[in-house]
């Protein structure tokens, strides 16, 4: 009898295990001042479950198909325990992709690496939800959020406007000063390059490269962007409206319009293509040189990648011409863009993002690869994406090309460096000269410290939840304290000052000072939030589409075969009279030269 009532209590004991969740975070609705508080405030819906009010203190967490159920969508179902069981930690995950090389060699060279790639890329596109979600009016799903997309799109809502601290509950009642904020803990005091050896060739194509997507557009309202297209259009080559594409283009053979100097293409002046340039006042016409974007006239490095993608468009528009002589103008523009695209494409994942991840697995632009799953073509760009790239870091203090140093007024916003240089200098200088370490802090030139507060000001006017929320969304452990956070005492005695509690610490800065991986450009939140957007924002191209991915779309087999043999190197070589060294590493001996040992470094073969 004794032994079945003691069996009846631990089985029951073992049953209140299994169903325990800690008390309501909802049910503190009043504050220490007696005043009653959103319960929604708490932020206490868990695992990508959605927080509904009902009255003023009454909420309900929806966990359909979050895996979860309780009050507060904590307890994990059977299949999420196998899951999370079998699922091997970031940490541990990201180490096995980056050691191990002779593992990889042959992984690499079977079919484990498309098993392996697909895998990736379906688990980091199934981080990013589709259709979108919310945007910065809206904290609930609405037609709006879906159908305009005026708006950026967000992951989570915005933290509700009647809280009673900024980031909820946690934390002070004010946020720090974010001018303080950059000066205490972010701005550079010395120069710390990347580890990686990532250099300025990677610098100004991240920055040439993402601008076709983000253009936040805050005249019109808080989390607006301006451009048509959430993804890669190369609307920074051929403008983001019809019109600016217009005045780009030659109109004859497919072309853009150029000029040359001294026998070499060049993007023409405002003067021969009437666009609007953001140059400061007293820059004259013949001095402005007409781009798709816009801003690109800010730094000699952005010509010289808008440069590079003129000349390649036109090169693209003479095969297709002699492949094609019937077609007209209009398709010759139109198929060579599409191949623009593809190009675009394939280096961004084999060789961009190669570079960022750090991984052995050798990463493969192979859209076929999805064409069995249930993955959604289409993007929109979400300003957590936004907010995450900004990448100012990555500027040294000073520019060397060709035995010159130039410092920043000698830089900004003149496009003579472009051409008293011309393209193969600039490419090799920027190729050799190592770019700063993203994470960890201490690192952004003072020029550019204004984009940073800048950032930190906008994320404040969204209501942007806290950064240890999106560490939840993406299923990393929040930090528990700031000395956890960063190895840093200084910043972690700073940040304790400031935020007082790490659940109000917020996104930017959270990604900006985390503690960087071992010999990394960057924290763990920085790639395990980032990549999920880039990837699927990539295969969800339309060109990678079942109904697009086909050598008609690209004018043929040729034209197929310049997208899948694309590389940085051939962007370059095949447009240059000479071929610099180029890469978006600093050469393999100069890294070697600042004390890593060659086990330690990755090179690519570009």
């Amino acid at each position: 009898m004794r032994s079945s009532v003691t069996g009846s209590v631990c089985a029951l004991l073992l049953l209140l295990l299994l169903v325990w969740e800690p008390a309501c975070l909802g049910d503190e609705v009043t504050s220490s001042t007696g005043t009653v508080v959103n319960p929604c405030c708490y932020l206490p819906c868990q695992h990508w479950s959605v927080c509904v009010q009902y009255g003023q203190d009454k909420y309900e967490c929806d966990c359909t198909r979050t895996g979860y159920y309780g009050e507060n969508c904590t307890i994990p179902e059977i299949w999420t325990r196998v899951r999370q069981f079998l699922k091997p930690n970031p940490d541990v995950a990201h180490y096995i992709l980056t050691h191990f090389t002779w593992l990889w060699d042959i992984i690499n060279n079977t079919f484990l690496r498309d098993v392996l790639m697909r895998l990736v890329l379906i688990v980091r596109s199934n981080l990013i939800p589709s259709p979108p979600t919310f945007n910065s009016k809206y904290s609930y799903l609405s037609w709006e959020s879906y159908y305009n997309l005026s708006y950026y799109t967000r992951l989570l809502p915005p933290v509700p406007d009647d809280c009673p601290t900024p980031l909820g509950v946690k934390g002070k009642a004010g946020l720090p000063d974010p001018e303080l904020l950059v000066e205490k803990l972010l701005k550079r005091r010395t120069f710390r390059p990347d580890p990686q050896g990532t250099n300025l060739m990677f610098a100004f194509f991240a920055q040439h490269f993402t601008h076709q997507f983000f253009k936040t557009y805050n005249r019109m309202g808080l989390g607006f962007t301006k451009a048509l297209a959430h993804g890669v259009d190369a609307g920074h080559v051929y403008g983001d409206n019809l019109e600016r594409q217009l005045k780009l283009r030659l109109h004859k053979d497919g072309k853009l319009k150029y000029q040359l100097i001294d026998g070499e293409v060049y993007p023409p002046t405002v003067n021969d293509a009437p666009v609007r340039m953001s140059y400061p006042p007293g820059v004259p016409p013949e001095h402005q040189m007409a781009i798709g974007q816009e801003v690109y006239g800010l730094l000699p490095g952005l010509g010289m990648y808008a440069t590079l993608w003129l000349r390649e468009h036109n090169r693209v528009c003479d095969i297709l011409k002699a492949e094609h002589p019937t077609w007209d103008d209009e398709q010759l523009f139109q198929t060579a863009r599409f191949i623009i695209i593809g190009e675009t494409i394939k280096i961004v994942i084999e060789e961009y993002v190669q570079h960022l991840s750090g991984y052995r697995l050798q990463l493969k632009f192979d859209p076929t690869l999805l064409f069995n799953t249930n993955f959604q073509y289409g993007n929109r760009i979400a300003l957590e994406f936004s907010q995450l790239y900004h990448w100012h870091p990555l500027m040294p203090d000073s520019f060397f090309i060709n035995g010159d140093e130039l410092l920043y007024p000698q830089f900004l916003f003149n496009s003579s460096v472009l051409t008293h240089y011309g393209v193969e200098k600039m490419v090799d200088a920027f190729s050799r000269q190592v770019a700063g370490q993203v994470g960890g802090g201490h690192n952004i030139n003072a020029v550019v410290t204004r984009v940073a507060v800048g950032a930190i000001k906008e994320s404040r006017q969204l209501r942007m939840q806290p950064f240890n929320e999106y560490r939840k969304r993406f299923n990393l452990t929040p930090y528990t304290s700031f000395r956890q956070f960063t190895d840093d005492e200084e910043i972690a005695s700073v940040l304790e000052e400031l935020y007082e509690d790490i659940d109000s610490l917020e996104f930017y800065p959270g990604l900006l000072l985390e503690k960087t991986r071992p010999n990394a450009i960057f924290g763990e939140s920085m790639v395990e939030m980032g990549a999920p957007f880039s990837l699927k924002g990539l295969l969800g191209n339309p060109i990678c589409s079942p109904e697009y991915w086909k050598p008609s779309t690209f004018g043929g087999k040729v034209g197929f075969d310049i997208v899948n043999s694309a590389t940085l190197k051939k962007l370059v070589c095949q447009n240059t009279r000479t071929c610099p060294y180029v890469a978006f590493r600093i050469p393999r001996e100069e890294q070697s030269q600042s004390g890593k040992s060659d086990s330690e470094i990755r090179t690519e073969e570009l």
